[in-house]
């Protein structure tokens, strides 16, 4: 095994730990994962047909598991993950049902993502973050949203088209029919 390992050519090895997060997510202890894993992995892994597709908007990525996967692993490499987080968090809290949960997932969000100097604050300018913040004295489905428009255009501007440019995504969209960077 430690052979195979060393073999492996860097660009491959680096695309085995940025998508680890499927290994991760997929195994369950105890089992023999690794026939499992390969399966799971191969049904996730989009054709690079499917992938260039992603390339057509940032909805498309976001709405593609794997893509969202991928995305999500090319922001931890430029360390603003937080965007993606935030991101999916008001996806989330649009989907509650009951208003005391409601109100404990804003009161969440706006201090993990929006308060200022929180641990993983999101890059709002005042005017938004001000709005979101009055938002919480009545709590909507729709107190984030503009917070979460700014944040998305963000992704969309800045983000998206590097990682539409990284070594990640044109290894997916170069991909061998039948050969894994896995």
């Amino acid at each position: 095994a430690c052979l195979l390992k060393l073999a492996l050519p860097s660009r491959a090895k680096d695309m085995k730990n940025r998508l680890g997060i499927f290994r991760r997510r997929n195994e369950s202890p105890g089992a023999n994962s690794s026939g499992k894993l390969d399966k799971v992995l191969k049904s996730l892994k989009p054709t690079p047909e499917e992938a260039l597709k992603w390339g057509d908007s940032l909805e498309k990525l976001l709405l593609h598991k794997y893509g969202l996967a991928a995305f999500r692993a090319f922001l931890r490499t430029e360390f603003s993950e937080e965007n993606l987080e935030f991101w999916l968090a008001c996806e989330e809290f649009k989907k509650i049902k009951s208003q005391s949960k409601m109100v404990s997932k804003a009161k969440k969000i706006f201090s993990e993502y929006i308060a200022i100097q929180s641990c993983k604050e999101v890059n709002l300018d005042s005017y938004t973050r001000e709005h979101t913040k009055e938002n919480l004295q009545n709590i909507s489905r729709s107190c984030f949203d503009l917070a979460q428009k700014r944040i998305y255009g963000l992704m969309e501007k800045d983000s998206y088209p590097r990682f539409l440019r990284s070594d990640l995504y044109l290894d997916i969209i170069n991909q061998k029919k039948g050969s894994s960077p896995l």
